[in-house]
This record gives structure tokens, C-alpha cells and sequence, in this order.
């Protein structure tokens, strides 16, 4: 179809192409597999289709709904191979990320009507969400903003620590105290700072605990009343990051994350190291909340902003 045109320049797209190898080449080696010797779209093909689905980890659900769409498409059009199907699949599978209003961007932009602009970050540690603050400023600079940072991950040094490496590789300002500082006095600091510089983004780091849902989300919740004295609508989007390689776990957490607050974005990271990218698409799908940005590569570009059409596209080539 026509929307699948060309969006990201050649090298964005290259990146992107090349992040999504490993799950690209697993999913087509099945799926040759699973129509070979066949003239047209049948039962078993759909069967077999929904077995690679799950096993990309789209997830269960999700593959249910890609499923129900073919069978309406093929049942309607006739559509007969595997050129078709595959077409048919990206098609599906773009409308349904256009129900979250996932992968509508192609740059690094925030809502011209709010400043600052505060994103507040949760995640696990080890997802790599100090690494994706760090290169969202690098991004948000990048595109001519004001960025500062708040190191509100107070649990760990290394936390606090590798925020400043961050900070100091892009060239913004850094809010921070000592280990085990209240986090939501950290974030009270960074807000009222970045008033003062008239910064138009500031990026929260918070603790990436999950041991007691209940603490985290106490916490949590005082971090924004905090920040609430400062900015009356703060934080303006809460992003929660996860590791795409980790499949069935990354979902786990975004469950016990949406518990814990309000989440209303994701960034899925580690895309180039694993053969699960269909976990975008399923978490996207069962928590109703858009992806906002993937990792896919280790460099400090290789955070892209999350496009629907583009991504789609490299997964389905």
C-alpha cells in the first residue's frame, strides 16, 4: 500500500534495517518454511503463522488479532502466496499499532505548549534506561533544545554515577545528590533548576525496583506531588523502558509497571541483539499505551524515534 513510502533518510532506515536482523531472519526462515509448496493462504499456513507469531513473541493475544484480520483479508481478497501474505501481514499489523497511536513520529520533537517539558523515566535496572536518558538528551540537544537531567535513582551510585558520564558526554546540565537521597527531593532540585534556566525538557531518572509493587509505586506517587509544586502538570509523560531481548519478560514488567503508575509511553531497547522485535508490536497491543522509542544498537544514535510504517517495514522486507 501506499503509506509504506519512504520516511527516515537512508541511514536511519539502514540502522533501523540492520536492529532488526536477528528477529527479521527468524521470522522469515519460519515462515518460508510454512508456505513452501503452497499456491494460496490456507488453514494450515494460518496455523503455522500464528506459531511464528508467538514464538517472535508478539504474544498470545495480540497474534490472535493478526490472525482474525488475515483470515477477513484472505476470506475477502483471495489473496494467494507468499508475496501477498507478507503484504497483507504489514498492512494488518501498521493498522493495528494505529490503535495505540503508536509510531506516528520521525523526529525528536516534545509539545511546543509545555515548558518545561518533564519526562519522567521508570524501568528495571539492566534495560538500559540510565543509557536511554542519556541518549534522549543527546537527541533533544541535538534537535536545539534545553535539556537537563535529574538523577532521581537514588537507590544506586552506579545509577547516579553513569547518569553524570551521560550528562557530561552531551554537554547538558545534571541535577544530583548523594546516594540514598530522597528521590523526590532530587526531582523538586531539578524541576526548580530547570525553571531557572528556562529549559525546555527535563528527563527524570527514577528507581528501577520491583521488589515491593507497593513501595515503588508509593514512591513513585510522591515524586510527582513533589514535582507538582513546581510545574502544576508534571510530569507530562511517564516512559517506561524495556529490554525487548528479554520477550515474555518485557511484558511481565510493563504489567507490574502499569500497576505500579500511570505509564503513558514505552521505549523498547536491545532490538539488534535479539530475535524478539515481535515484542514491540504485542506490548504496544496489550497494554493500549504507544511506543515512543526503540534501541536498536549500541551507538549513541541508534535510539530512534519509534515509526510505525518504518518498522513494519524493516521487520516485514
Amino acid at each position: 500500500m501506499s503509506f509504506f513510502k519512504r520516511i527516515f533518510s537512508s541511514e536511519k532506515k539502514e540502522t533501523l534495517d540492520k536492529g532488526l536482523e536477528k528477529s527479521k531472519t527468524n521470522f522469515f526462515s519460519k515462515l518460508t518454511k510454512a508456505v513452501a509448496g503452497k499456491s494460496k493462504v490456507d488453514d494450515e499456513v494460518l496455523d503455522n503463522l500464528e506459531e511464528i507469531l508467538v514464538a517472535s513473541d508478539v504474544g498470545v493475544n495480540t497474534t490472535l488479532k493478526i490472525i482474525t484480520r488475515i483470515e477477513n483479508r484472505v476470506a475477502s481478497d483471495k489473496y494467494l502466496g507468499i508475496e501477498e501474505l507478507n503484504q497483507i501481514l504489514r498492512e494488518e499489523i501498521a493498522a493495528l499499532l494505529s490503535e495505540t497511536n503508536s509510531g506516528e513520529a520521525t523526529e525528536f520533537v516534545i509539545p511546543t505548549q509545555t515548558k518545561p517539558y518533564v519526562l519522567m523515566v521508570v524501568g528495571v535496572n539492566g534495560v538500559g534506561k540510565t543509557t536511554t536518558i542519556g541518549k534522549l538528551a543527546y537527541q533533544f540537544k541535538k534537535a536545539g533544545y534545553k535539556v537537563v537531567l535529574g538523577a532521581a535513582d537514588t537507590f544506586r551510585a552506579a545509577a547516579i554515577d553513569q547518569l553524570q558520564i551521560w550528562a557530561d558526554r552531551v554537554g547538558v546540565p545534571i541535577v544530583r545528590q548523594n546516594m540514598g537521597s530522597d528521590p523526590a527531593s532530587v526531582a523538586f532540585d531539578t524541576l526548580q533548576s530547570a525553571v531557572a534556566q528556562d529549559a525546555d525538557i527535563v528527563i527524570i531518572d527514577t528507581a528501577g525496583r520491583l521488589h515491593n509493587k507497593v513501595n515503588l509505586m508509593n514512591e513513585l506517587t510522591k515524586v510527582k506531588r513533589v514535582m507538582q509544586k513546581v510545574v502544576a502538570d508534571a510530569p507530562h509523560d511517564v516512559l517506561l523502558v524495556l529490554d525487548g531481548s528479554t520477550g515474555q519478560n518485557a511484558f511481565e514488567q510493563a504489567k507490574q509497571f502499569t500497576a505500579a503508575t500511570e505509564v503513558t509511553c514505552l521505549a523498547v531497547t536491545k532490538l539488534d541483539g535479539t530475535a524478539k522485535g515481535g515484542v514491540v508490536i504485542g506490548i504496544s497491543d496489550q497494554f493500549q499505551i504507544p511506543v515512543k522509542y526503540i534501541g536498536v544498537g549500541e551507538g549513541i544514535e541508534d535510539l530512534q524515534v519509534f515509526n510505525k510504517y518504518e518498522f513494519v517495514d524493516s521487520f516485514f522486507k
